[in-house]
Protein backbone atom coordinates (compact mmCIF):
# COMPACT_ATOMS: atom_id res chain seq x y z
CA UNK A 1 0.00 0.00 0.00
CA UNK A 2 1.24 3.56 -0.62
CA UNK A 3 2.36 5.51 2.47
CA UNK A 4 1.66 9.44 3.14
CA UNK A 5 5.45 10.09 1.95
CA UNK A 6 4.81 8.17 -1.01
CA UNK A 7 6.05 5.21 -0.33
CA UNK A 8 5.31 1.66 -0.89
CA UNK A 9 4.26 -0.38 2.15
CA UNK A 10 4.52 -4.24 2.12
CA UNK A 11 2.71 -5.61 5.01
CA UNK A 12 1.64 -9.26 5.98
CA UNK A 13 -2.43 -9.58 5.89
CA UNK A 14 -5.09 -11.67 6.36
CA UNK A 15 -8.97 -11.40 6.34
CA UNK A 16 -10.79 -12.89 9.68
CA UNK A 17 -14.68 -13.08 8.85
CA UNK A 18 -14.38 -10.11 6.77
CA UNK A 19 -11.99 -7.87 8.66
CA UNK A 20 -8.56 -7.29 7.38
CA UNK A 21 -5.91 -7.64 10.20
CA UNK A 22 -1.98 -6.57 9.71
CA UNK A 23 0.03 -9.41 10.35
CA UNK A 24 3.32 -8.11 10.15
CA UNK A 25 4.92 -4.79 8.57
CA UNK A 26 7.99 -5.57 6.33
CA UNK A 27 8.88 -2.18 5.34
CA UNK A 28 8.50 0.56 3.17
CA UNK A 29 10.40 0.84 -0.08
CA UNK A 30 11.29 3.97 -2.25
CA UNK A 31 12.60 2.25 -5.11
CA UNK A 32 11.67 -1.38 -7.42
CA UNK A 33 15.41 -3.06 -6.19
CA UNK A 34 13.76 -2.30 -1.90
CA UNK A 35 10.16 -3.23 -3.45
CA UNK A 36 11.28 -6.73 -5.34
CA UNK A 37 13.25 -7.40 -1.98
CA UNK A 38 10.50 -7.10 0.52
CA UNK A 39 8.02 -8.66 -2.00
CA UNK A 40 10.59 -12.06 -1.46
CA UNK A 41 10.99 -11.38 2.07
CA UNK A 42 6.90 -11.53 2.21
CA UNK A 43 6.79 -14.56 -0.11
CA UNK A 44 9.38 -16.61 2.13
CA UNK A 45 7.30 -16.09 5.30
CA UNK A 46 3.94 -16.89 4.04
CA UNK A 47 5.45 -20.07 2.05
CA UNK A 48 7.52 -21.15 5.24
CA UNK A 49 7.28 -24.80 6.21
CA UNK A 50 4.99 -25.54 3.05
CA UNK A 51 6.27 -28.46 0.63
CA UNK A 52 6.96 -27.76 -2.79
CA UNK A 53 6.83 -29.54 -5.87
CA UNK A 54 10.73 -29.37 -7.60
CA UNK A 55 9.20 -28.28 -11.08
CA UNK A 56 12.98 -27.31 -12.19
CA UNK A 57 12.06 -23.60 -12.89
CA UNK A 58 14.99 -21.81 -11.44
CA UNK A 59 13.08 -18.52 -10.89
CA UNK A 60 11.68 -17.06 -7.40
CA UNK A 61 8.12 -17.50 -8.35
CA UNK A 62 6.73 -20.39 -10.30
CA UNK A 63 4.59 -17.94 -12.45
CA UNK A 64 6.44 -15.10 -12.73
CA UNK A 65 10.12 -14.77 -14.22
CA UNK A 66 11.82 -11.27 -13.14
CA UNK A 67 15.04 -10.17 -15.39
CA UNK A 68 17.46 -8.32 -13.07
CA UNK A 69 21.00 -7.44 -13.17
CA UNK A 70 23.66 -5.87 -10.99
CA UNK A 71 24.57 -1.83 -11.30
CA UNK A 72 27.83 -0.92 -10.25
CA UNK A 73 26.90 -0.27 -6.81
CA UNK A 74 26.16 -4.04 -6.19
CA UNK A 75 22.36 -3.91 -6.19
CA UNK A 76 19.72 -5.22 -8.10
CA UNK A 77 18.31 -3.61 -10.76
CA UNK A 78 14.76 -4.72 -11.77
CA UNK A 79 14.23 -4.67 -15.75
CA UNK A 80 10.79 -6.01 -16.20
CA UNK A 81 8.79 -9.36 -15.67
CA UNK A 82 6.88 -11.77 -17.80
CA UNK A 83 4.80 -15.29 -16.69
CA UNK A 84 6.93 -17.53 -18.36
CA UNK A 85 4.88 -20.92 -16.66
CA UNK A 86 1.96 -19.36 -18.42
CA UNK A 87 3.20 -18.98 -21.59
CA UNK A 88 5.25 -22.21 -21.73
CA UNK A 89 2.19 -24.14 -21.22
CA UNK A 90 0.80 -22.23 -24.13
CA UNK A 91 3.36 -23.19 -26.23
CA UNK A 92 3.60 -26.68 -25.20
CA UNK A 93 0.03 -27.38 -26.01
CA UNK A 94 -0.07 -25.35 -29.10
CA UNK A 95 3.03 -27.46 -30.56
CA UNK A 96 1.55 -30.57 -28.95
CA UNK A 97 -1.44 -30.33 -30.91
CA UNK A 98 0.92 -29.91 -34.08
CA UNK A 99 -0.64 -26.40 -35.37
CA UNK A 100 3.83 -25.53 -36.17
CA UNK A 101 3.50 -28.17 -38.49
CA UNK A 102 0.70 -26.84 -40.04
CA UNK A 103 1.03 -23.40 -39.87
CA UNK A 104 4.88 -22.77 -39.37
CA UNK A 105 4.04 -18.58 -38.86
CA UNK A 106 5.53 -16.73 -35.85
CA UNK A 107 2.99 -14.35 -35.41
CA UNK A 108 -0.06 -16.49 -36.34
CA UNK A 109 0.91 -18.10 -33.23
CA UNK A 110 1.26 -15.07 -31.13
CA UNK A 111 -2.32 -14.20 -31.80
CA UNK A 112 -3.73 -17.12 -31.37
CA UNK A 113 -2.01 -17.78 -27.44
CA UNK A 114 -2.87 -13.71 -26.91
CA UNK A 115 -5.94 -14.18 -27.61
CA UNK A 116 -6.42 -17.75 -24.87
CA UNK A 117 -4.91 -15.16 -22.19
CA UNK A 118 -7.49 -12.87 -23.00
CA UNK A 119 -10.22 -13.17 -25.45
CA UNK A 120 -10.03 -9.44 -27.41
CA UNK A 121 -10.11 -7.67 -30.62
CA UNK A 122 -6.72 -8.07 -33.02
CA UNK A 123 -5.47 -4.10 -32.09
CA UNK A 124 -5.62 -5.10 -28.77
CA UNK A 125 -3.98 -8.09 -28.67
CA UNK A 126 -0.82 -6.04 -29.22
CA UNK A 127 -1.22 -4.77 -26.09
CA UNK A 128 -1.72 -8.25 -24.34
CA UNK A 129 1.01 -9.60 -25.63
CA UNK A 130 3.52 -6.26 -25.06
CA UNK A 131 2.33 -7.59 -21.42
CA UNK A 132 3.12 -10.95 -21.86
CA UNK A 133 6.62 -9.65 -23.03
CA UNK A 134 7.20 -12.57 -24.70
CA UNK A 135 9.51 -11.41 -27.06
CA UNK A 136 9.06 -8.83 -29.96
CA UNK A 137 5.63 -7.62 -31.07
CA UNK A 138 4.06 -7.59 -34.52
CA UNK A 139 2.93 -4.44 -35.79
CA UNK A 140 -1.22 -4.25 -36.79
CA UNK A 141 0.04 -3.73 -40.18
CA UNK A 142 1.76 -7.11 -39.89
CA UNK A 143 -1.20 -8.57 -38.21
CA UNK A 144 -3.38 -7.53 -40.78
CA UNK A 145 -1.10 -8.99 -43.26
CA UNK A 146 -0.69 -12.34 -41.81
CA UNK A 147 -4.31 -12.58 -41.43
CA UNK A 148 -5.11 -11.96 -45.40
CA UNK A 149 -2.44 -14.52 -46.00
CA UNK A 150 -4.50 -16.90 -43.65
CA UNK A 151 -7.30 -16.85 -46.06
CA UNK A 152 -5.33 -17.03 -49.55
CA UNK A 153 -3.08 -19.86 -48.04
CA UNK A 154 -6.22 -21.59 -46.57
CA UNK A 155 -4.28 -22.26 -42.98
CA UNK A 156 -8.19 -22.98 -41.75
CA UNK A 157 -7.87 -26.53 -43.81
CA UNK A 158 -4.26 -27.22 -42.12
CA UNK A 159 -5.58 -26.20 -38.99
CA UNK A 160 -8.22 -28.24 -39.12
CA UNK A 161 -6.44 -31.26 -40.30
CA UNK A 162 -3.85 -30.68 -37.32
CA UNK A 163 -6.76 -30.51 -35.09
CA UNK A 164 -8.38 -34.03 -36.42
CA UNK A 165 -4.57 -35.63 -36.62
CA UNK A 166 -4.37 -35.05 -32.63
CA UNK A 167 -8.13 -36.08 -31.88
CA UNK A 168 -7.90 -38.96 -33.68
CA UNK A 169 -4.67 -40.49 -32.79
CA UNK A 170 -4.50 -44.61 -33.66
CA UNK A 171 -8.67 -44.37 -34.87
CA UNK A 172 -10.95 -41.83 -36.76
CA UNK A 173 -13.02 -39.52 -35.06
CA UNK A 174 -16.71 -40.77 -35.69
CA UNK A 175 -18.74 -39.15 -32.89
CA UNK A 176 -18.98 -35.36 -32.87
CA UNK A 177 -21.28 -33.04 -31.06
CA UNK A 178 -22.46 -29.79 -33.03
CA UNK A 179 -23.58 -26.14 -32.10
CA UNK A 180 -24.31 -23.10 -33.46
CA UNK A 181 -23.30 -19.58 -31.24
CA UNK A 182 -23.64 -16.00 -32.22
CA UNK A 183 -21.25 -13.23 -32.55
CA UNK A 184 -21.99 -9.33 -32.83
CA UNK A 185 -20.15 -6.92 -33.85
CA UNK A 186 -20.60 -3.20 -33.18
CA UNK A 187 -21.04 -1.51 -36.49
CA UNK A 188 -23.71 0.61 -37.87
CA UNK A 189 -23.91 -0.91 -41.48
CA UNK A 190 -23.99 -4.75 -42.51
CA UNK A 191 -22.31 -6.44 -44.93
CA UNK A 192 -22.42 -10.07 -47.08
CA UNK A 193 -21.61 -11.63 -43.67
CA UNK A 194 -22.04 -9.44 -40.70
CA UNK A 195 -26.38 -9.33 -40.40
CA UNK A 196 -28.47 -8.62 -38.64
CA UNK A 197 -30.91 -11.78 -37.65
CA UNK A 198 -32.60 -13.70 -34.82
CA UNK A 199 -31.10 -12.83 -31.69
CA UNK A 200 -31.95 -14.62 -28.11
CA UNK A 201 -30.87 -11.65 -26.20
CA UNK A 202 -33.10 -9.50 -28.36
CA UNK A 203 -30.48 -7.34 -30.07
CA UNK A 204 -30.17 -5.83 -33.22
CA UNK A 205 -26.66 -5.41 -34.38
CA UNK A 206 -25.36 -7.32 -37.01
CA UNK A 207 -24.12 -10.67 -36.44
CA UNK A 208 -22.38 -13.92 -37.75
CA UNK A 209 -23.13 -17.30 -36.64
CA UNK A 210 -20.10 -19.80 -35.61
CA UNK A 211 -20.72 -23.58 -36.48
CA UNK A 212 -18.60 -25.93 -34.09
CA UNK A 213 -18.06 -29.46 -34.48
CA UNK A 214 -16.03 -31.37 -31.54
CA UNK A 215 -15.14 -34.36 -30.67
CA UNK A 216 -16.79 -36.52 -27.32
CA UNK A 217 -14.27 -34.77 -24.93
CA UNK A 218 -14.93 -31.16 -26.30
CA UNK A 219 -11.87 -30.90 -28.55
CA UNK A 220 -12.77 -28.44 -31.23
CA UNK A 221 -12.72 -30.30 -34.92
CA UNK A 222 -14.39 -28.21 -37.64
CA UNK A 223 -15.37 -24.30 -36.93
CA UNK A 224 -17.11 -22.20 -40.10
CA UNK A 225 -18.85 -19.19 -40.70
CA UNK A 226 -22.12 -18.03 -41.65
CA UNK A 227 -24.21 -14.62 -42.68
CA UNK A 228 -25.84 -13.62 -39.36
CA UNK A 229 -29.71 -13.71 -40.94
CA UNK A 230 -29.13 -17.92 -41.75
CA UNK A 231 -31.09 -20.24 -39.83
CA UNK A 232 -29.68 -22.59 -37.14
CA UNK A 233 -30.97 -25.71 -38.45
CA UNK A 234 -29.60 -24.89 -42.08
CA UNK A 235 -25.65 -24.89 -40.69
CA UNK A 236 -25.16 -28.17 -39.80
CA UNK A 237 -24.91 -30.33 -42.99
CA UNK A 238 -22.35 -27.95 -44.42
CA UNK A 239 -20.24 -28.49 -41.39
CA UNK A 240 -20.97 -32.21 -41.32
CA UNK A 241 -20.15 -32.38 -45.22
CA UNK A 242 -16.94 -30.22 -45.28
CA UNK A 243 -15.71 -32.17 -42.16
CA UNK A 244 -16.30 -35.84 -43.83
CA UNK A 245 -15.13 -34.76 -46.96
CA UNK A 246 -11.76 -33.27 -45.60
CA UNK A 247 -10.89 -36.29 -43.53
CA UNK A 248 -12.95 -39.46 -45.19
CA UNK A 249 -14.84 -40.45 -42.39
CA UNK A 250 -17.25 -42.98 -42.50
CA UNK A 251 -19.55 -44.41 -40.53
CA UNK A 252 -20.37 -40.97 -38.42
CA UNK A 253 -22.83 -40.41 -35.67
CA UNK A 254 -23.11 -36.74 -34.52
CA UNK A 255 -25.27 -35.41 -31.72
CA UNK A 256 -26.84 -31.78 -31.73
CA UNK A 257 -29.73 -30.24 -29.44
CA UNK A 258 -33.44 -29.30 -29.84
CA UNK A 259 -32.27 -26.29 -32.19
CA UNK A 260 -31.63 -28.20 -34.86
CA UNK A 261 -34.23 -30.48 -34.78
CA UNK A 262 -36.18 -29.64 -38.00
CA UNK A 263 -37.56 -31.67 -40.90
CA UNK A 264 -35.41 -30.84 -43.42
CA UNK A 265 -32.18 -31.71 -41.24
CA UNK A 266 -33.71 -34.85 -40.54
CA UNK A 267 -34.29 -35.78 -44.10
CA UNK A 268 -30.87 -34.73 -45.41
CA UNK A 269 -28.93 -36.65 -42.09
CA UNK A 270 -30.79 -39.79 -43.47
CA UNK A 271 -30.23 -38.69 -46.83
CA UNK A 272 -26.24 -38.43 -46.50
CA UNK A 273 -26.04 -41.77 -44.31
CA UNK A 274 -25.05 -40.20 -41.11
CA UNK A 275 -26.03 -41.38 -37.88
CA UNK A 276 -27.78 -38.97 -35.72
CA UNK A 277 -29.21 -37.86 -32.39
CA UNK A 278 -30.55 -35.35 -32.08
CA UNK A 279 -32.56 -33.42 -28.79
CA UNK A 280 -36.34 -32.80 -28.70
CA UNK A 281 -38.43 -29.93 -26.85
CA UNK A 282 -40.26 -30.50 -23.89
CA UNK A 283 -43.42 -29.41 -25.89
CA UNK A 284 -43.58 -32.38 -27.52
CA UNK A 285 -43.93 -34.68 -24.34
CA UNK A 286 -48.09 -35.04 -24.21
CA UNK A 287 -47.97 -36.19 -27.79
CA UNK A 288 -44.99 -38.58 -27.16
CA UNK A 289 -46.15 -39.82 -23.98
CA UNK A 290 -49.80 -39.92 -24.13
CA UNK A 291 -49.44 -43.90 -24.52
CA UNK A 292 -47.12 -44.40 -21.72
CA UNK A 293 -49.67 -42.05 -19.64
CA UNK A 294 -52.74 -43.93 -20.71
CA UNK A 295 -51.10 -47.22 -20.25
CA UNK A 296 -48.86 -47.35 -17.48
CA UNK A 297 -49.80 -43.74 -15.55
CA UNK A 298 -47.29 -40.95 -14.95
CA UNK A 299 -45.47 -42.37 -12.02
CA UNK A 300 -41.52 -43.13 -12.78
CA UNK A 301 -38.66 -44.69 -10.95
CA UNK A 302 -36.14 -42.16 -10.32
CA UNK A 303 -33.68 -42.30 -13.15
CA UNK A 304 -36.03 -44.29 -15.26
CA UNK A 305 -35.80 -43.97 -19.04
CA UNK A 306 -38.86 -43.62 -21.28
CA UNK A 307 -38.20 -45.11 -25.35
CA UNK A 308 -41.83 -43.95 -27.47
CA UNK A 309 -41.86 -43.08 -30.65
CA UNK A 310 -42.21 -39.17 -32.11
CA UNK A 311 -43.57 -37.60 -35.41
CA UNK A 312 -42.09 -35.48 -37.36
CA UNK A 313 -44.70 -33.33 -40.06
CA UNK A 314 -43.94 -31.20 -42.19
CA UNK A 315 -47.10 -29.65 -44.74
CA UNK A 316 -48.91 -33.22 -45.45
CA UNK A 317 -45.99 -35.13 -45.05
CA UNK A 318 -44.78 -36.79 -41.72
CA UNK A 319 -42.70 -39.44 -40.36
CA UNK A 320 -41.89 -40.84 -37.05
CA UNK A 321 -38.79 -41.74 -35.26
CA UNK A 322 -37.43 -43.21 -31.83
CA UNK A 323 -37.70 -40.82 -28.35
CA UNK A 324 -35.89 -41.36 -25.26
CA UNK A 325 -36.99 -39.46 -22.27
CA UNK A 326 -35.76 -39.61 -19.11
CA UNK A 327 -37.39 -38.96 -15.46
CA UNK A 328 -35.20 -37.21 -12.78
CA UNK A 329 -36.69 -36.81 -8.73
CA UNK A 330 -34.63 -33.94 -8.62
CA UNK A 331 -35.62 -32.63 -11.59
CA UNK A 332 -39.62 -32.68 -10.55
CA UNK A 333 -38.84 -30.88 -7.44
CA UNK A 334 -36.98 -28.21 -9.43
CA UNK A 335 -40.06 -27.92 -12.27
CA UNK A 336 -42.41 -28.00 -8.81
CA UNK A 337 -40.78 -24.86 -7.40
CA UNK A 338 -40.57 -23.26 -10.77
CA UNK A 339 -44.34 -24.01 -12.07
CA UNK A 340 -45.56 -22.37 -8.63
CA UNK A 341 -43.55 -19.18 -9.29
CA UNK A 342 -45.20 -19.11 -12.90
CA UNK A 343 -48.76 -19.32 -11.46
CA UNK A 344 -47.76 -16.57 -9.03
CA UNK A 345 -46.74 -14.66 -11.71
CA UNK A 346 -49.21 -14.87 -14.21
CA UNK A 347 -51.82 -14.22 -11.17
CA UNK A 348 -50.32 -11.13 -9.96
CA UNK A 349 -50.24 -9.72 -13.51
CA UNK A 350 -53.49 -10.79 -14.30
CA UNK A 351 -54.71 -9.04 -10.56
CA UNK A 352 -53.09 -6.10 -11.98
CA UNK A 353 -50.07 -6.44 -8.73
CA UNK A 354 -47.42 -6.47 -11.29
CA UNK A 355 -47.01 -4.80 -14.14
CA UNK A 356 -48.23 -6.31 -17.55
CA UNK A 357 -46.01 -8.43 -19.61
CA UNK A 358 -45.66 -11.89 -20.81
CA UNK A 359 -45.51 -14.76 -18.57
CA UNK A 360 -46.24 -18.80 -18.95
CA UNK A 361 -49.65 -19.47 -18.24
CA UNK A 362 -51.25 -15.91 -18.90
CA UNK A 363 -53.71 -15.53 -21.78
CA UNK A 364 -56.07 -12.91 -23.09
CA UNK A 365 -60.30 -12.95 -22.97
CA UNK A 366 -62.54 -12.09 -25.30
CA UNK A 367 -62.50 -8.33 -23.84
CA UNK A 368 -58.82 -8.90 -24.14
CA UNK A 369 -58.88 -8.92 -20.35
CA UNK A 370 -55.67 -10.93 -18.94
CA UNK A 371 -56.59 -14.35 -17.00
CA UNK A 372 -54.81 -17.58 -15.99
CA UNK A 373 -54.97 -20.60 -17.69
CA UNK A 374 -55.87 -22.88 -15.20
CA UNK A 375 -55.90 -25.82 -17.78
CA UNK A 376 -52.72 -25.55 -19.42
CA UNK A 377 -50.86 -25.25 -15.80
CA UNK A 378 -52.73 -28.40 -14.90
CA UNK A 379 -51.47 -30.45 -17.97
CA UNK A 380 -47.90 -29.19 -17.45
CA UNK A 381 -47.59 -30.66 -13.58
CA UNK A 382 -48.00 -34.13 -15.30
CA UNK A 383 -44.52 -33.58 -17.08
CA UNK A 384 -42.81 -32.56 -13.89
CA UNK A 385 -39.07 -34.58 -13.44
CA UNK A 386 -39.44 -35.58 -17.44
CA UNK A 387 -37.12 -34.27 -19.83
CA UNK A 388 -35.90 -35.72 -23.74
CA UNK A 389 -33.27 -37.63 -23.13
CA UNK A 390 -32.46 -37.86 -26.80
CA UNK A 391 -34.62 -37.94 -29.50
CA UNK A 392 -34.93 -39.21 -33.15
CA UNK A 393 -31.96 -41.51 -34.07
Amino acid sequence: MKTASGATAVQLVEKRRGVRQIVEHLGSAHDEVTLAALEQVAREKIHAGQMAFDLDLHTDDATTVRATSVDAGGGLVLHGTRPRLLWEVLEQAYERIGFPGAVDDAVFKQLVLARIVEPTSKLDSLRVLEELNVGKVPSYATLKRRLARSVEEKWQDAVSAAAYRFAAGDGAVSLCLYDVTTLYFEADEEDELRKSGFSKERRIDPQILVGLLVDRHGFPLELHFFEGNKAETRTMIPVLDAFRDRHQVDDMLVVADAGMLSWANIQALEEAGYQYIVGSRNSKAPMDLAKTFATKGNHFADGQVIETTTELKKGTESSRRRAVWQYRLAREHRDRRNHTLQVQRAEDIAAGRKSQRKARFLTTGQRKTLTVDYEAAKAAEQLFGLKPDSCHF
